[in-house]
């Protein structure tokens, strides 16, 4: 009798940037590798954020067994507070990724019933038909990891987010003699980092970002103002060690990032001199060319510590000329409108900008194209996937991948939703599952789709008329003219004569009426008439909404 397959399931990360989950699953056992969120991209008008979709997680919960963190990221945790609203499960992550996420469960008021479990590298924990272990990765955050999955059918290998950098910030190197050893005994599918499999070369060490923010302290005139991901605690180190070698103190602003600044000295993954951070009142009276700052805003966020110190209405922080401000990051696909808005209004009040177009102050924590032919060679997969990355830089990996040595048709390039079954014999895509954009909006989950987010898109671009049109109840016809309301679409006082002739037009819509008025009817005709109306005379495409009331 034949064994079932095995199947592998993302539901997320695969054909964009962000929502990273994946699931394997073999026959009553399932496994979660990574919940992440996606910053939600320009025309998703009002989303705070994007997940992935539980639904096959939720027809499948007495299989589930336990999620697996890679690193503390949001793109790779940030969804986790929803996922566990729903799913009781225990959760394996490293010490730093699990401190990072104890800081999220408890803005959400969750840690309570969370079951968090902290492992280390080497660790092997149990999932059913699963063993899963733990292997260091260098990437932009201590404690990240890739994880061996031994399955039915062989290893498995997850990268994770990774580069290879052989002068880290804090001493994490990827391990590569752990996948050597896999890749002699044997490796059935390698799922591997694909962020920057278009990049030629190897990946910059973060040294040179260390160097370059010491250099900037020593020559900056003023305040030195760096904004980084609240979760980049190596690059937090960075600026300490920048500040400490150039006799500067450290205020640090932005919520989330005081919490995980406190939660990273708690737990020795920041070495911070005694009396080097201050508070507010020491900041205020400091010299400015005394003073460093870490804050959030590296992305643009509307409420964060930069942006309201770019709009200039910051609580403690007003920018002056003098001021030099450092974005340490790269602008996420979707945030770079917001992202230069603050570098432009930042230049306005007269700091200095610098960003990574223009100064060595970010590298990436991805795999350049050489690293990954590397793994490739050490590892020796059977069967590739490709995965973290946006569709071209999927069909790039797998190419490159086939390139040097995995056997022609053996990579497999997914999308959010397929699914990969490998036997005994082969590997093939069987079929799909839900993956769909999931939206939180405010308090809501879920409860935003496409046809609202169109209709948003609509209003935003278009505008909105409200027709108001009192009816006789028993022949369906105006009893007086209709009320014309407008917002976004044209000046009401200035286009007085359109929107009377609009008021012909909805009488002239219903004057045969001669029986008991339908709303359904009065109200299709009235949007009927209005809109192609209106489009006729300013070849615009208004929302025409209409309230009818019966007399």
């Amino acid at each position: 009798m034949s064994r079932p397959p095995l199947r592998v399931i993302p539901l997320g990360g695969l054909g964009e940037i962000g929502r990273n989950m994946m699931l394997l699953e073999y026959a009553d056992d399932l496994i979660v590798i990574d919940v992440g969120l996606m910053f939600p991209e320009e025309e998703m008008l009002g989303v705070d954020l994007v997940i992935p979709d539980f639904t096959y997680v939720r027809e499948r919960r007495d299989a589930l067994r336990a999620v697996f963190l890679t690193h503390g990221h949001e793109d790779h945790v940030g969804a986790l507070p929803y996922f566990l609203r729903e799913f009781q499960v225990p959760v394996y992550s490293t010490r730093l990724t699990d401190g990072l996420v104890r800081v999220k469960l408890a803005e959400h008021r969750l840690l309570d019933r969370a079951e968090l479990h902290v492992v280390k590298p080497g660790d092997v924990i149990r999932a059913g038909v699963f063993e899963v272990e733990f292997f260091q990765v260098a990437h932009s955050i201590p404690d990240a990891c890739g994880l061996i999955i031994r399955t039915p059918y062989g290893p498995v290998v997850h990268t994770g987010d990774f580069k290879l950098d052989h002068t880290p910030v804090m001493n994490q190197h990827t391990d590569l003699i752990r996948l050597a050893q896999v890749g002699a005994e044997g490796c059935l599918l390698l799922l591997a980092d694909s962020t920057y499999a278009e990049q030629e070369g190897f990946t910059p060490s973060e040294e040179l970002v260390g160097h370059a923010l010491r250099n900037i302290m020593a020559e900056a005139p003023g305040r030195v103002i760096v904004a980084t991901f609240a979760s980049l605690i190596s690059r937090v180190q960075q600026v300490i060690d920048a500040a400490v070698a150039t006799g500067r103190k450290v205020f640090v602003t932005g919520r989330s990032m005081i919490d995980n600044v406190a939660m990273a000295q708690r737990l020795g993954y920041l070495n911070v001199p005694e009396g080097l951070l201050i508070g507010v009142d020491e900041m205020r009276s400091l010299p400015h060319r005394q003073l460093a700052v870490i804050t959030t805003g590296s992305q643009g966020e509307p409420t964060s510590a930069l942006t309201r110190m770019a709009n200039g209405d910051h609580r403690h922080i007003t920018i002056t000329k003098g001021d030099t401000v450092v974005l340490s990051a790269t602008a996420i696909p979707g945030n770079e409108h917001a992202v230069f808005r603050n570098v432009d209004n930042l230049f306005r009040l007269g700091a200095n900008v610098l960003y990574n177009r223009v100064a060595n102050v970010h590298v990436r924590g991805h795999a350049s194209r050489e690293e990954l032919k590397i793994i490739q060679s050490i590892v020796q997969p059977e069967y590739f996937v490709p995965i973290h990355g946006e569709y071209r830089h999927l069909v790039v990996h797998a190419r490159l991948a086939e390139a040097v040595g995995v056997p022609e048709g053996n990579a497999f390039v997914l999308t959010d939703g397929d699914v990969l079954e490998i036997d005994d014999t082969c590997a093939r895509i069987a079929g799909r599952v839900p993956a769909s954009y999931v939206y939180v909006d405010g308090l809501g989950i879920g409860d935003i789709d496409q046809h609202i987010l169109r209709d948003r898109a609509h209003l935003s671009t278009d505008g909105v008329v409200v027709v108001i049109a009192t009816v006789d109840k028993l022949t369906g016809k105006l009893t007086r003219p209709a009320d014309i309301l407008t917002r976004g679409f044209v000046d009401e006082a200035e286009q007085s004569e359109l929107l009377d002739q609009c008021r012909e037009v909805v009488a002239k819509s219903l004057a045969l009426a001669d029986h008991i008025a339908d709303f359904g009817e009065v109200n299709s005709r009235i949007k009927d008439a209005v809109g192609r109306f209106l489009y006729e005379r300013t070849r615009r495409r208004p929302m025409v909404l209409t309230v009818t009331v019966e007399v």
